[in-house]
């Protein structure tokens, strides 16, 4: 489970960041995470408390966008969903194709409280 080390990543990011804006609480993290990218979101969520425990995110809010993996058809030009076509283009039935977005994960935003 490599979500661990990606939850404990966020948290470094996020705390060197408040620091260095003279953040003291942070409300949410929104992170993109693509549907390619390996990183399964609900092992994200499960993970977040545990890891945030103790630091400035301890009572903040993760925010998972998750973001569809498409290509395009190398073949036909097609544009469509790797996953819900497990693949292959359902226009000509090619597995050539150019993955266009779902393949990053990223941290997106960062909420402070109001």
């Amino acid at each position: 489970m490599h979500e661990i080390g990606i939850v404990r990543q966020i948290v470094q990011t996020v705390t060197e960041f408040a620091a260095a804006n003279d953040v003291k609480e942070i409300a949410e993290v929104v992170v993109d995470c693509g549907e390619l990218s390996l990183v399964i979101p609900k092992y994200l969520h499960q993970l977040y408390g545990p890891v945030t425990e103790g630091t400035i995110l301890e009572h903040s809010k993760l925010i998972v966008n998750e973001i569809p993996g498409m290509a395009e058809c190398d073949d036909c030009d097609e544009i469509f969903n790797v996953v819900e076509h497990q693949g292959y283009c359902p226009a000509c039935g090619s597995f050539n194709k150019t993955v266009l977005t779902g393949k990053d994960f990223g941290i997106r935003e960062i909420h402070v409280p109001d």
